[in-house]
Formats: structure tokens, sequence, C-alpha cells
């Protein structure tokens, strides 16, 4: 299982889901461009010594991203608010890619349609969405409980 952030923005959100990667022994995916260096010191605050630690794929474009998911038989799961299923209802497989769109835009249509699966967390009616790093974690958690993820030596 991997994280994937499409076209991130906020350096802050970025760093701090490196670091539950790293925390995890997930994978993560940057889809560029980001709306940052890579090298921002507010990436590097949030994301503190753990970066090291992550197993970290950049992708050029969401072409060459599409094209190894394929390639590599990978599910693409997005995370959305206007997704169909709540995520707790979601059956996760172990090399699904839980994709995050941009934390200004979301994800364009493009992206939309290539997901094989749309997933939202349902929250109270006449709010808008949860913070990026938040909603990765809820949904990383059940997709590991789900998948029985969690990597030797963790503490589930």
């Amino acid at each position: 299982m991997r994280i994937a952030l499409y076209q991130p923005d906020i350096p802050q959100n970025t760093g701090t889901i490196l670091r539950m990667a790293a925390c995890m022994a997930i994978g993560v995916d940057i889809i560029e461009p980001c709306g940052f260096a890579l090298d921002d010191k507010r990436l590097r605050r949030a994301g503190m010594d753990y970066l090291n630690q992550v197993d970290l794929n950049r992708h050029t474009s969401w072409a060459t991203f599409y094209k190894n998911c394929t390639e590599n038989s990978n599910r693409l799961v997005l995370l959305t608010t206007s997704g169909n299923l709540p995520y707790c209802d979601f059956v996760f497989k172990t090399d699904d890619r839980l994709l995050l769109g941009r934390e200004s835009a979301g994800a364009p249509a493009e992206v939309h349609n290539a997901a094989d699966a749309r997933i939202r967390i349902p929250i109270t009616e006449g709010t808008r969405s949860l913070n990026i790093a938040v909603a990765a974690s809820m949904v990383l958690g059940e997709a590991l409980r789900q998948t029985k993820g969690f990597s030797e030596g963790a503490n589930p």
C-alpha cells in the first residue's frame, strides 16, 4: 500500500504525511509539479527527522504515475469529498494506491475518471472537508486494519 499525493501545494501537510508514512512503513508517491520545493523548510519541520526514512517516489507528471500504476496493476483509490462510498465500507487491498488531490483544488476530472474507486469520509453537513493529512491518516488506518498491513515491529 502506498499514499499518492497529486500535485501537493502545502509543504506542512506533505511533511506530516511523509512523517506518518515513515512511522507506518508506507511508501509515498508525489505526482509533480508541487506547489513548493521539496526541500522547503516547512516540509522539513513537519516531517522532522523522518523524511530520510520514507520510501518516496517522485513522478514528473500524472501520466508517468498513472502508467506506473497500470503496469503494476495497482488499484487507484481516490479520497474525495464527492466519493460515492464511505471509506469504512470500502474493501482495501494491500497494493492499493491511496490517492489524494491538491489541498487547494482537489483532483481534476482526468484523475477522477482514472480512479478505480472514489471514497469519502462522511462529515457533518455544512462542512466542506478535512485537512488532507488528517484524511490520509484516517483512511490509511482503516486500510491497514483491513489488510493487516502494519509492518513487523510496529505497534498497531
